[in-house]
């Protein structure tokens, strides 16, 4: 029977820390591996962090999970105050179409 081994635990870091190390990668020139030693992340986890960053700096706003930079932060906030505007813009037509229908 082979030993398996034990789970290393789960660290979760804030999107300040992520960036902060995205940061370091593409300002301060210090490699995956240098990150990696530094915040005990994965090395999935920091390739990630580092391809988010520089895809918003590039302008594009995550689809999936939480944007690194304020502006990104600004937009993802937008979109979905946006949404909810027209969620209840639906929700008021509804109900208008049904008190229009009932009223006669």
């Amino acid at each position: 029977m082979t030993q398996q081994k034990p789970k290393k635990p789960r660290t979760t870091f804030t999107i300040e820390q992520k960036l902060d190390y995205a940061k370091l990668m593409v300002n301060e020139n210090y490699t995956n591996k240098q990150i990696i030693e530094i915040s005990g992340a994965g090395p999935t986890a920091v390739t990630r962090w580092k391809k988010q960053y520089l895809a918003e700096l590039n302008g594009q706003t995550p689809d999936h999970g939480k944007a690194m930079t304020i502006e990104q932060q600004e937009i993802q906030s937008l979109k979905k105050q946006l949404w909810r505007a027209k969620r209840d813009n639906e929700i008021l037509k509804k109900a208008a179409a049904l008190s229009a229908q009932d009223s006669h």
